[in-house]
């Protein structure tokens, strides 16, 4: 199959600035040399590929937006191109770096003591040290607020009591943004993965996503020193402003799994004979690939309006659930869409877009199912609330 070369149908291209290409294409060079080689074998063993975190650091993938701290202070748009490109190999590479730049590098940078940032965000940045999110419990995941995770004062220290769920990175963290109820109120607390009582215990028998360290992890008086509380952290919004750097850059990286998928069907199309010609040239399959690609070219520019938007310090966080909502879910049908031009190929690991399919669908869900993210648009415009 020919070497994936983007896919630029109107010209986007164009809008981008000779900085921004050069990320593009400097991470699309060490996804078709190092990433994808690798990914077959480990989706189907279950494991994440530690090898591919300190090239990626090399890169500047981790914390690629903050200034300081061994970070490389990009734009927001070759941010977003960075995840493209590295959810063009699998969900699972994306979701590390979004999970380390923007859940834990971003509140370390937001919330955070001058201390705190020292410490913590030059290791982050040089894949020194892994991070993880813990917010999500296993009764709390569209509903947040209502975690059971504690935290009590205790002389000079915080003790943690709780469990997070579904968590991204958990078992390879060297630390943990962890969000608990300090007298009733969500704060976030830096939580060192050698506490005792800290555990993380993997997810095992995962359909989706395999090829990502999934955890719970459990707080079992767990002892921290009050100088880990993140000072700014006070407050859900504090954790849903962590989750609206998540959100875009998942928006962004879902075109990189769509890109994969249609770069695969064209191509198989094009060699696929059946009644004597190429599938490509029946109606039909025509008919998906023309709607793949008006999809795909939508997706690249509203991601790229919201890019210069953020650079412009005028994105709002309902923005961010447009294009998570409608990226992840087309991004999703255009999968399946490939997976059937492949007919019964498209089942086999030797191609990408049935392990994209599968990964779609927990992109779907995480970070904001598709149906909150829709009400969170509708609340935008209608201005009356409906999540209850």
């Amino acid at each position: 199959m020919k070497r994936f070369a983007g896919f630029d149908f109107a010209a986007v291209d164009a809008r981008l600035s000779d900085d921004e290409k050069m990320v593009r294409d400097t991470v699309r060079s060490f996804v078709e040399e190092m990433a994808l080689p690798k990914f077959m074998e480990h989706y189907e063993k279950g494991t994440f590929p530690a090898e591919l975190v300190k090239p990626m650091a090399e890169l500047g993938v981790f914390g690629a937006t903050l200034h300081g701290y061994e970070c490389a202070g990009l734009n927001n748009v070759a941010y977003g191109l960075m995840m493209q490109e590295l959810e063009r190999c699998d969900s699972g590479l994306r979701s590390f770096a979004s999970v380390q730049s923007a859940l834990v590098m971003y509140p370390i940078y937001t919330f955070g003591s001058d201390e705190q940032k020292q410490r913590w965000l030059p290791d982050l940045a040089k894949g020194n040290v892994i991070g993880c999110f813990g917010l999500t419990e296993a009764d709390f995941g569209s509903n947040p607020g209502g975690m059971l995770t504690t935290a009590v004062a205790d002389g000079n220290d915080y003790i943690l009591r709780g469990n997070k769920m579904w968590i991204t990175n958990g078992v390879g963290s060297g630390v943990a943004v962890v969000w608990a109820k300090l007298d009733g109120e969500i704060t976030g607390f830096l939580v060192e993965r050698d506490r005792k009582g800290f555990d993380a215990r993997p997810v095992k028998y995962k359909l989706s996503m395999r090829a990502s360290d999934t955890a719970e992890l459990v707080f079992d008086e767990v002892r921290i020193p009050k100088a880990n509380r993140l000072p700014e952290a006070n407050g859900l919004k504090c954790a849903l402003m962590c989750l609206n750097q998540a959100r875009y850059g998942i928006a962004w990286g879902v075109i990189g799994a769509a890109m994969a998928c249609f770069h695969e069907a064209l191509e198989y199309s094009r060699d696929r004979i059946m009644f004597a010609k190429p599938i490509a040239g029946y109606q039909l399959t025509q008919k998906k690939l023309a709607d793949m690609a008006t999809e795909l070219t939508l997706m690249q520019l509203l991601c790229l309006q919201l890019g210069r938007l953020k650079d412009e310090g005028k994105l709002k966080f309902p923005h961010v659930s447009m294009a998570k909502r409608n990226n992840v879910r087309k991004a999703l049908e255009m999968a399946r869409t490939a997976r059937s031009i492949l007919g019964a190929n498209g089942i086999s690991g030797e191609y990408q877009s049935m392990r994209h399919m599968c990964n779609l669908e927990t992109v779907d869900t995480y970070e904001g199912t598709y149906e909150i993210h829709t009400l969170i648009v509708g609340h935008e415009l209608t201005g009356i609330p409906a999540y209850e």
